[in-house]
């Protein structure tokens, strides 16, 4: 397959995939003209790639998935721990998204919206205490 191919199989931009050679996460072949060639194995890869940068995974946490992957002595638990982390940075995230949120909330409620220049949001902006309660 060529890299136009295994593009449109595995959903993964050219570039993209280009970009994942480049770093060594996937080594296709290369013809006589040094064009790529890519086979069923590198198809898997680069789904199993695809998979685990769409859950957030980190690139590195990627080359750690994919060595756990090919190594049949690897300990499940190894794979655990590592989504674990990745499991509990996205609740931290989860929850500063909640405390904007609420915060935003409560600004646009007290925001007028009318003509007057006083902008209870702007004055949290800048620092300035509002009076909100």
């Amino acid at each position: 397959m060529n890299i136009g191919d295994v593009s449109t199989r595995s959903g993964l931009p050219a570039k993209t995939i280009r970009y994942y050679e480049d770093i060594g996460l996937i080594k296709p072949l290369r013809s006589a003209n040094g064009y790529r060639s890519f086979v069923a194995a590198d198809l898997h890869k680069l789904a199993f790639l695809g998979r685990a940068r769409a859950l957030g995974f980190t690139i590195e946490d990627c080359r750690t998935l994919m060595a756990l992957y090919h190594d049949e002595s690897r300990a499940s638990a190894d794979v655990k721990h590592l989504a674990q982390e990745h499991l509990a940075k996205i609740e931290a995230k989860i929850s500063d998204l909640q405390m904007m949120h609420n915060t935003l909330t409560e600004l646009v409620e007290c925001c007028a919206g009318d003509d007057r220049p006083d902008c209870p949001i702007l004055s949290d902006l800048s620092g300035i205490s509002s009076g909100m309660t």
